[in-house]
């Protein structure tokens, strides 16, 4: 058994860790990431980038088809090998040499091994052979361990060996039938990515598609599944499940019985502190971890928590964010400097709570960021609702034949800024940053007039929310 200290410990070498550990090094600390898979986390391997491959190739036929001149060129769907072979591609095999090579270049040290807390600002990593690492931390501990995917607990569901993201995202044949539990953004994705590689696929969905959006996002994402086929059943659960005839069998609420080759579970996702020590001090295995604007865990005054592990906002970019703050205020901390922990402050992650953006990248894509109507009413805002329909602006025609899209703005009237956004249609990913900038940054809609959108884009949608709102006279 051997000890080594170091300022920070971090816990988890996913994005999130990645960045807590560089920014604290660049700021003159040292740190050492603990990671038990692969450098590169969750998002590298079994999410954002697989799962993004997966799902590229239908989105460019979709468009050649809307567009005459190239839609006469293409014919068939996407070549299943070619879609594998670029997902291995972006995922490099699942391999993360070079993602240990940055970090070595980064100034980060690397123990492999599962850690766990034994105590304040310690450490224990136990390697795949069974030999032992302790890491003492002077200053601080990071825990970025993320999320699993949360199995509900149906009976027979276990027993049929349900598919999560993780094997949906790293999937080498694709099934003749899918049938996929859960509403949310994985399911919707893995329903749009498996029925353009062939799968003959069922929504099972609890509620409504998307439900924690505007409406009319599931509304056009359900439609257009459904119009190429997927099956969705809305406001149905799951009783129980089992295995007839080599497939699965799922009993479902109204008397619908449903087979597939393969059940996809994406029906949320649990924090992984199950088995990290965290009841050495004073904590519930299996809880998130609460924090305060800067990450720090609340009760102590050196363990942070960064990323979904927090339950804040459930999203990569969302996670880096906070290691960013995280990674600063660590140091800041540690070398007795000053601390920015008021509201939008260099060392906390504001942005959380009101201004957080999402892409979903169905067909259409959803992008929001904000709050929706619902959301704003709910936490008492005086509010009005901007409605535009995409398909009216002039950069739409020229984008596609047949463009369909929506675009709802949320105006604080007390205040007269914008405090949500959401876009539905084609491509709407590039318009949402521009909805992050406005809000984040409380700009006056008085003042967004002089924002011009370029000739003839889809940004145009922005001046045609404008002139819905009115502008103001002098």
């Amino acid at each position: 058994m051997s000890e080594r200290t170091y300022d920070l410990i971090v816990i988890g070498a996913g994005p999130v860790g990645e960045n807590v550990a560089d920014r604290a090094v660049q700021a003159g600390l040292t740190a050492v990431i603990v990671e038990s898979e692969l450098v590169g986390g969750e998002c590298s391997y079994w999410a954002c980038m697989p799962s993004k491959a997966l799902l590229r190739a239908g989105a460019v036929l979709r468009a050649a088809r809307d567009v005459d001149g190239a839609s006469q060129s293409v014919s068939g769907g996407p070549d299943v090998a070619g879609v594998l072979r670029r997902r291995d591609g972006l995922t490099h095999d699942w391999n993360d040499s070079s993602q240990v090579e940055w970090l070595s270049s980064a100034g980060i040290d690397l123990v492999r091994g599962h850690g766990r807390l034994t105590g304040e600002k310690r450490v224990s990593v136990t390697a795949a052979d069974g030999s032992v690492t302790e890491l003492v931390a002077r200053h601080a501990v990071a825990v970025c361990t993320g999320t699993a995917a949360l199995l509900p607990d149906t009976p027979g569901l276990a027993d049929i060996q349900p598919w999560t993201s993780r094997e949906a995202t790293s999937v080498r044949e694709v099934p003749a039938s899918l049938a996929i539990i859960g509403g949310g953004v994985v399911a919707a994705e893995m329903a749009t990515a498996f029925s353009d590689l062939g799968s003959e696929v069922t929504l099972v969905v609890r509620g409504t598609l998307l439900g924690t959006m505007e409406p009319f996002a599931g509304e056009r994402v359900g439609a257009a599944l459904e119009a190429r086929g997927v099956r969705i059943l809305r406001h149905t659960d799951v009783l129980s499940a089992t295995t007839v005839d080599g497939e699965a069998e799922l009993e479902l609420s109204g008397g619908i019985r449903i087979r597939a080759e393969r059940v996809l579970v994406a029906t949320g996702r649990t924090p992984r502190t199950g088995d990290l020590g965290v009841d050495a001090v004073g904590l519930a295995p299996g809880d998130w971890l609460e924090v305060d604007d800067t990450m720090l865990v609340t009760g102590t005054d050196w363990l942070y928590a960064v990323g979904d592990v927090n339950h804040r906002a459930l999203l990569t970019h969302q996670g880096k964010y906070q290691a960013r703050a995280a990674g600063d205020v660590i140091a800041a901390r540690a070398q007795g400097g000053t601390v920015d922990d008021a509201p939008w402050g260099v060392h906390v992650a504001t942005a959380d709570h009101a201004a957080v953006p999402q892409v979903t990248f169905t067909d259409p894509e959803v992008a929001s960021v904000g709050l929706t109507e619902a959301s704003a009413r709910a936490a008492g805002h005086t509010i009005r609702v901007l409605d535009y329909d995409l398909s009216w602006v002039a950069g739409a025609s020229t984008q596609a034949d047949h463009y369909e899209g929506m675009a709802r703005a949320i105006v604080d009237e007390d205040r007269g800024v914008l405090i949500g956004a959401t876009f539905v249609g084609p491509e709407v990913a590039e318009l949402l940053h521009s909805a992050t900038i406005a809000i984040v940054g409380e700009v006056p809609l008085t003042r967004l007039w002089h924002a011009v959108p370029s000739y003839p884009t889809v940004s145009e949608v922005w001046l045609r929310l404008l002139e819905t709102y009115g502008r103001p006279t002098a």
